[in-house]
């Protein structure tokens, strides 16, 4: 039996389980449910949370339980009947303290409450268990290689056979570099279509406008980086590079920044459209009825007055930006330097973190965990910016709810 089959048949028992607990209910007070302490529909729904609870509970923890009691073996019809078994005897639980007195609504947002604490401590737990897996593998890598190489060399230059070189400093500058030209990007235009939504455009306009640009956000970003390898590389190639003198690869640094900054806009404009909006109107009818332009306005009252998370919604987008894998790969080359050259091909922290864990590795290695010390790297340079761009948005959030 498919796990498909499994979840649903818990999930029908699920909604037999509110059925029959509503039904209950109301048969217990002859159908005036006026004696009722709860409404029917939470008798229904706390027969059938409790359901749902025991059988995915079981479902998840399973495989642990088989394996402390070596029965790894065992058939997915003995699985079934376990996990269905165990649903259905919590539903039949749960009928039994159905009557006029239960107290169904607090009962149910009890289990509402606990299902939502144990999801936040899932969430926490994934952070903690990523953070430590790259603590201690990062340690492992700095027990076998120098830090001092690794922060302050400037030459990028692994060797599985021995006598590798693993600077991160080229691939710290190519990662700053291609986020500042996207950031050099998004940020003008972002902040303007913003500007122009929020303050010009009449409702109809920002109704098309808006969603428009956000569908930036929902396109893939191997489809980003397949246009700028087919269309935006060759093009700054044949019309800049080459005239100037300046490179003959349609790979370079240029190339991954402006198709990363055009991927970023959405972050800028809808955020920044989003806190203009909420600078309130007072403002606004303060400097018009002293006179001030609609454009003095928005330049010296709604702009400072946005600002703060303007800077945080910046922010925001730079970490997005510094995070970014396939439109490097494709775009910028992997090639590790530093070079001040726009036309040049260089790479970035995630391309590489990419490349050492690929293929045959040997994650003893320090080639391999290398990935690991520049994933915490770069973890700590986007936490850094987060948590930046996270107070700079609460103190502005703060100044005007």
């Amino acid at each position: 039996m498919s796990l498909f089959w499994i979840i649903l048949a818990i999930l029908a028992v699920v909604a037999v389980a509110f059925a029959l607990g509503r039904g209950r209910a109301v048969a217990a007070v002859a159908g005036d449910t006026r004696l009722l302490h709860s409404r029917p529909v939470y008798h229904g729904m706390f027969a059938a949370l409790l359901a749902g609870i025991a059988g995915f509970a079981a479902l998840i923890l399973w495989p642990q339980l088989a394996r402390l009691l070596n029965i790894t073996d065992i058939s997915r019809v003995i699985l079934a009947a376990v996990v269905v078994g165990l649903s259905i005897l919590a539903a039949v639980w749960a009928f039994t303290r159905i009557d006029a007195g239960f107290r169904a609504r607090n009962m149910f947002e009890r289990l509402v409450r606990g299902v939502l604490i144990l999801c936040s401590l899932i969430a926490i737990a994934t952070t903690v268990g990523i953070v430590l897996s790259l603590v201690f593998e990062s340690a492992e890598f700095f027990r076998q290689y120098p830090w001092q190489k690794f922060f302050l060399s400037t030459s990028w230059a692994p060797n599985f056979q021995g006598n590798s070189d693993l600077g991160i400093l080229p691939l710290l500058w190519g990662t700053l570099y291609i986020s500042a030209i996207a950031l050099l990007v998004a940020v003008p235009i972002g902040l303007f279509a913003a500007i122009y939504m929020s303050e010009y455009a009449s409702p109809r306009v920002r109704g098309v406008v808006k969603p428009l640009i956000e569908v930036l956000a929902g396109i893939p970003t191997i489809v980003y980086g397949l246009f700028a390898l087919m269309t935006v590389g060759p093009m700054l190639r044949d019309y800049f590079a080459q005239p100037l003198g300046l490179g003959d690869s349609g790979s370079s640094v240029m190339t991954a920044g402006l198709v990363m900054g055009i991927m970023i806009i959405p972050f800028v404009s809808s955020l920044s459209d989003d806190i203009i909006n909420a600078v309130p109107q007072s403002l606004r009818d303060g400097s018009l009825g002293l006179g001030a332009t609609p454009s003095e306005t928005i330049r010296s009252v709604v702009l400072p007055a946005a600002l703060p998370g303007i800077v945080g919604a910046v922010l925001l987008a730079a970490s997005r930006a510094i995070g970014e894998t396939m439109i490097v790969v494709l775009g910028a080359g992997a090639s590790a330097r530093m070079d001040l050259n726009p036309f040049e091909a260089m790479t970035t922290i995630t391309v590489k973190i990419v490349s050492q864990l690929t293929g045959d590795t040997d994650f003893a290695a320090p080639e391999t965990l290398v990935a690991f010390a520049l994933g915490l790297t770069l973890f700590v340079i986007t936490l850094a910016l987060n948590i930046v761009a996270l107070y700079i948005v609460r103190k502005y959030r703060e100044q005007y709810e």
